[in-house]
Formats: C-alpha cells, sequence, structure tokens
C-alpha cells in the first residue's frame, strides 16, 4: 500500500507549496488536497509541481458540480504540464446541502450527473476532442496542452451505482470515513468486479482516514469524533459509517501505538486498500508531539522499514 498525507489546506498558499515540498522530502509517495471552500487545489497542486519532483499530486477531491468539464479537463492538463506528469485527479460530486443549498444547483439524479461529466471529461484527457449528447450536457469541444498526458482520474465512490462506474471507466475511487470492514466487504469487492468485467485493469482504491499515534487511543478516538463530527451528519458517509457498524467518524480513525497502527494499516492493505492518503490529526495534552510522532512512523512505513 503506498503511503501518501492528505495535507489540511488551512494555511497560507506558500504554507501548502512548502508542505508537499516536506511530503516529498519524507520520502512519502503521494501529497493530496481538499477542495472545498479554501485554496483552489488544483492551482496550488500546479504551482508545488514546479517546486517537486517525484511525489504525485491528488485532488480529494474536486466537486464536478462546479466547473463545466471542459474547464475541468483544461486545468487538469495544465497541472499535468506543470508538474511532469505527476496529477492523480480525484473527482466528485459533493453533497446536496452543498450544492442545492449553498450553490443553487440541482442535484437531482447524481450518478447520472457523473456519468455524464465522465462522458465528457475522459475523451478530452485522453484524446484530446469529445462529441457528446446526453441529458446533462451537450458538448463539442478540444482540450488541448502541448506535453501534458492524460491524468489518472478517480471518483468518489460510495454507493454501489459510483462504484460499478468507477470500475467500469475510471482509474479507480477516493474515500473518506470508509472503515476497514467497508473497504474489505464492499468498496473493493465492487470495483475490482466492475473493472473486471469491464476489462479494465485493477483500480487503485485510495483511502483517506484520520490517523494518530498515540498512548491514549480512547482519547483520540474521543478527539476525532469532535474534530469530523460534521462528516456523521452527511447522508453519503452516514451510509458508509452504519456499514461499518458505527455512527461516529472517531471510530474508523486509525489511532493507537505504533504497533497498533501498524497493525491496522496492515489490515487495511489487507482489505483491499492501495492507496492510504494519510490525515494526520492532533491529539493529547501534546498535540504537535503527536502529529510528529505519526509521521515518523509513515515515514519509515513508507520506506520500508
Amino acid at each position: 500500500m503506498r503511503i501518501g498525507i492528505f495535507y489540511d489546506a488551512g494555511g497560507t498558499v506558500d504554507d501548502i507549496i512548502k508542505g508537499a515540498v516536506g511530503v516529498e522530502q519524507d520520502g512519502f509517495e503521494s501529497f493530496w488536497m481538499p477542495h472545498i471552500m479554501g485554496p483552489d487545489a488544483l492551482m496550488i497542486l500546479a504551482l508545488a509541481g514546479r517546486e517537486t519532483s517525484r511525489i504525485e499530486l491528488g485532488t480529494s477531491v474536486v466537486p464536478v458540480y462546479g466547473r463545466h468539464p471542459v474547464a475541468l479537463a483544461q486545468q487538469a492538463l495544465t497541472v499535468q504540464g506543470a508538474s511532469n506528469g505527476r496529477l492523480a485527479l480525484g473527482i466528485g460530486l459533493s453533497h446536496q446541502i452543498v450544492v442545492e443549498n449553498m450553490w443553487g444547483l440541482s442535484y437531482e439524479k447524481p450518478a447520472r450527473h457523473m456519468r455524464e461529466y465522465l462522458s465528457v471529461l475522459l475523451p478530452l484527457l485522453r484524446e484530446g476532442r469529445v462529441s457528446f449528447s446526453g441529458e446533462v450536457f451537450n458538448v463539442n469541444g478540444v482540450a488541448q496542452v502541448r506535453g501534458a498526458s492524460a491524468p489518472k482520474v478517480m471518483i468518489a465512490a460510495l454507493a454501489p451505482v459510483m462504484l460499478r462506474l468507477a470500475g467500469e471507466v475510471t482509474d479507480g475511487t477516493v474515500t473518506w470515513m470508509c472503515g476497514i470492514k467497508t473497504i474489505e466487504t464492499h468498496i473493493a469487492p465492487r470495483i475490482n468486479k466492475a473493472a473486471e468485467s469491464a476489462g479494465r485493469p485493477k483500480p487503485r482504491v485510495c483511502v483517506g482516514l484520520p490517523i494518530a499515534v498515540t498512548d491514549d487511543a480512547a482519547g483520540a478516538r474521543e478527539q476525532a469524533a469532535k474534530a469530523f463530527q460534521m462528516y456523521g451528519t452527511l447522508p453519503n458517509y452516514q451510509r458508509v459509517l452504519a456499514k461499518e457498524g458505527t455512527q461516529s467518524p472517531g471510530d474508523v480513525a486509525i489511532v493507537g501505538n505504533e504497533a497498533e497502527v501498524e497493525r491496522q494499516l496492515r489490515a487495511l492493505a489487507a482489505a483491499g486498500a492501495t492507496d492510504l492518503l494519510a490525515a494526520i490529526f492532533p491529539s493529547g495534552e501534546k498535540p504537535e508531539a503527536t502529529y510528529a510522532r505519526t509521521r515518523e512512523l509513515l515515514k519509515g512505513l513508507a520506506a520500508g522499514r
């Protein structure tokens, strides 16, 4: 399982770029950014691509309702050109409360929206042009950036229909708040079966989870439950938490001492995760020490120690 860092986008642009450089220097394989209400993740990754040379640069994830697929194709190809082909483009539907209540758009038939979105986006990325007529999109367009190859595209897929779509046409999925049991019994089997049936390569299963190395696992779970409580209120995450047998995001966090966290990560890999997007969160009375301890363990695991 490849180990990458899911980076908190709360700092300045310079802070985030320095964070990407540090992730590369520490030997991790990837650097992932959310795209929510803060900085534009793709723009940041293009800048980070000029300051790094090796690590994969991923979005987790860019909401599709906020930008037309032609615009996203142009932007993604530009990031590819800026980073010498190191972009992993994670995209997602976001949530009904965001799309309708904040953006004033319709969230009707989201799976249809994603399927048609991909029908426009993927040909633009892979072939440079598209001609598509559907219920949501009618596009005849071109997106060409010299020297830029098509990036890997993964979708945030949690429900069966979306997992089938991810396996059939994309390079994999990016998940959040999916515990080990849910990856093993729901996510990995469904997406792998869909890819196999479509004659596609085995997809990536990129799993984002909160993580903290600490001697107070119970306290860390309590802290994670508070820090990530918003996700427990969103229907998409409520369903996968229920599959795990819990209602609290704190219960799917990877926490414990070094040996316990390593055991959980090995179980996650055995369950079908190909990539870890480690969202290190501060815990305990000395959160900076917890962060450093967690990062050190992950560095060792990434290096194969």
